[in-house]
């Protein structure tokens, strides 16, 4: 005969045993789902200012503003296997101090059963556009591109990037004017 505490072991790995492999299943059927959709991006206002950066140092550097729209359908992404998206709105460019920059300016959140279909217009950028020296004023290539993560039950945490991106330029001068 065995014990109590034998029996419960030997329950308990069986179930936890069953529970992995239907983890591991969840997982397996939508490995292979294409995360990727369409994404439209437009600037609608672009302006730089050169303005004294208290957070670490007293020097000017180049402050972007940027007003911008965004229209995309991710409905189609979410499957019973996603629990929530993060989106999150980049500007890539070159200066001649970094190869590439890279810089967050907007992000959200989308939980499951939310409303998925975007079609923002005029947005203002949720976080500050630093560069760290000059290097905004006069850029001719700046591209904003819209990425996300998706948050499954079980499985990995993949970033998908948009299909479709935007670039545009800085103004030749600063502004003057507060914005």
């Amino acid at each position: 005969m065995h014990t109590v505490m034998t029996r419960g072991n030997a329950i308990l790995a069986y179930s936890l045993s069953v529970l992995s492999f239907l983890t591991f299943c969840c997982f397996a059927s939508t490995f292979f789902y294409d995360y990727r959709t369409d994404a439209k991006i437009n600037t609608v206002k672009v302006l730089v200012k050169n303005v004294p950066d208290f957070s670490a140092s007293r020097e000017k550097n180049d402050l972007g503003f940027i007003t911008f729209d965004l229209g995309t359908d991710l409905n189609p992404l979410f499957n019973w296997n996603v629990k929530q998206l993060f989106l999150y709105l980049t500007a890539e460019y070159t200066t001649e101090q970094n190869a590439l920059n890279q810089v967050v300016l907007w992000d959200k959140i989308i939980l499951r059963g939310e409303h998925a279909n975007l079609d923002f217009k005029n947005m203002n950028t949720k976080y500050y556009f630093w560069d760290d020296g000059n290097g905004l004023k006069g850029h001719q290539n700046v591209t904003l591109t819209l990425s996300w993560n998706i948050i499954p039950n079980a499985g990995l945490l993949p970033s998908v990037f948009a299909h479709g991106a935007h670039s545009f330029k800085f103004p030749e001068g600063y502004i003057a004017s507060p914005v």
